[in-house]
């Protein structure tokens, strides 16, 4: 057991992954309460599934993967806005018909560059495209969400809990929306490389649902959703280097599914 564990510690890219995992953990955990309880798990899942033409876009081009997934996601945000705005366009229409060219966009570069092998990683995640860079990259990242986080926390908390109080005492919820949509495109830019474009909304949504079942206050929720989200992820880059086949992504989601499914046949009913 000790070299089951040990062993894979002994490999740079591992080193590199796990740090890596730790730091998107923990951002997706905190940024995916806000998620969760404002009901946008929707709007989450178009925002981390349209960042794949941008990413493959940029790689065609020789620019950075970063670059192309955080305009893509930024694109996709204001095309919700945009149609959302418009009469007879419901919001959850105007999610599905972005994810929908978003994603057949992407599926099209893919298809023209003719090199479905290269953009595996993308699509599932590999810890073996984890370098310095990106490891930087997340790094940044992660802080500049969680120090948004913490100087917005009280209008975000009472947004997510009463959106017509927050509108009456002047906390502009429409404002703190957009820069919640905005977050959740940095982190899912953050997590491409770590997970994939497919499974990133999985990271915002499992952990923080695991901790909504369990926690009874917003810190709680947070703080049940950071451990289910390690434990994901730090099982899930286990499971990808020991067992050939298994992308770490799809690993991450799985381990980090369990937990969820023991908190809701075990937690209390509410």
């Amino acid at each position: 057991m000790l070299e089951f564990l040990l062993e894979p510690l002994r490999e740079p890219f591992f080193q590199r992954a796990l740090l890596a995992v730790v730091l998107s953990g923990l951002t997706c955990a905190c940024l995916g309460a806000y998620v969760v309880l404002r009901r946008m798990a929707f709007l989450s899942t178009a925002l981390t599934h349209s960042i794949l033409p941008g990413v493959v876009g940029a790689i065609l081009l020789g620019l950075s993967p970063y670059v192309g997934a955080l305009a893509a996601a930024l694109l996709t945000a204001g095309g919700i806005a945009w149609l959302s705005a418009r009469r007879g366009t419901s919001e959850d229409s105007a999610i599905g018909v972005m994810l929908s060219i978003m994603f057949a966009a992407g599926i099209a570069l893919m298809s023209a560059a003719q090199a479905w092998r290269d953009f595996t990683g993308l699509l599932f995640g590999s810890v073996v495209s984890v370098g310095a860079t990106d490891l930087l990259i997340i790094g940044l990242t992660s802080m500049g969400i969680l120090c948004t986080l913490r100087v917005l926390h009280k209008e975000l908390e009472l947004a997510s809990f009463d959106e017509e109080y927050a509108e009456l005492i002047g906390a502009r919820p429409a404002w703190l929306r957009a820069v919640l949509l905005i977050l959740v495109a940095l982190g899912a830019v953050a997590c491409v490389r770590l997970v994939g474009a497919l499974l990133t909304t999985a990271l915002f949504v499992i952990p923080s649902a695991t901790g909504v079942l369990l926690g009874r206050t917003l810190p709680q929720v947070m703080g049940w959703g950071i451990a289910c989200a390690l434990f994901g992820g730090i099982s899930g880059l286990y499971l990808s280097y020991h067992v050939a086949g298994v992308p770490s992504g799809a690993g991450i989601v799985l381990c980090c599914a369990l937990p969820y499914l023991i908190a809701r046949l075990r937690a209390p009913r509410r």
